[in-house]
């Protein structure tokens, strides 16, 4: 059931917090919330942050709870390096942007696969999303979700991927409200990530949320935190 928790993350996840803001005076245009998340999305080399998630899975009806650290780092033209250290469960996934290591020491197991087989096996645009290499309005029908703002003023966004997913049936994305405020201000947004919290489905009604803290962006990562040495003893799957 760990892997199962790690790879709905994986696959479902790419999504970066700030803490919450006060609500802003008036509501901007959908577009314009869109524009914020994208130009952000843009704007970053890398990111470090602290996240807690929540996995609902049905048919066990009940919620698996996780947390660790995100690192992301863009690589040129190149698909992005990740790497996930939970701390519960503990477990390791690491990609240097063309392999994927997934790491269970308590089980001494390393499950190795290509990131090229996970884009053929359907998982295009999730894992564009989560690496932010994709617009989301390319590659998401996007509207307002629940009146379109929380009780701070936040933007809730609901977002259906135009190419069906197995593991990501739908998307929902709550925008901080200041860095909309700010994009209106300016026209442009830099060095910041402003999407508080995300809640990724899957096709057979798993949801997992996902909340982060003390993001950090564009630190200037080292290459070397995004590649795995396989410990000695450990058992290689390779996929």
């Amino acid at each position: 059931m760990k892997r199962l928790i790690s790879l709905v993350f994986f696959c479902g996840l790419v999504s970066l917090g700030l803490v919450a803001v006060p609500p802003a005076q008036a509501a901007a245009k959908l577009k314009d919330v869109i524009a914020t998340v994208e130009q952000s999305y843009n704007s970053l080399t890398d990111l470090q942050a602290a996240f807690t998630q929540r996995t609902y899975i049905p048919s066990l009806k009940r919620d698996q709870k996780g947390n660790g650290k995100l690192s992301i780092k863009k690589n040129g033209k190149r698909p992005a390096m990740f790497r996930f250290d939970y701390s519960k469960p503990r477990q390791l996934i690491v990609s240097d942007g063309v392999s994927v290591w997934f790491y269970l020491p308590e089980n001494k197991q390393v499950m190795v696969t290509d990131l090229k087989g996970l884009f053929a096996e359907g998982q295009g645009v999730t894992l564009n999303y989560l690496t932010g290499i994709g617009r989301i309005s390319r590659d998401f029908a996007i509207a307002p979700l629940n009146g379109g703002r929380d009780a701070e003023g936040n933007y809730l966004l609901e977002l259906i991927p135009k190419t069906p997913s197995q593991n990501l049936a739908k998307l929902q994305m709550t925008v901080a409200a200041k860095a909309v405020e700010v994009f209106l201000k300016k026209g442009t947004i830099r060095n910041t990530f402003p999407i508080l919290t995300s809640v990724i489905y899957d096709q057979f009604g798993t949801r997992t949320t996902i909340d982060f803290k003390n993001v950090e962006v564009n630190r200037g990562l080292a290459g070397a935190l995004f590649r795995f040495s396989i410990p000695a003893g450990v058992e290689v799957i390779r996929h």
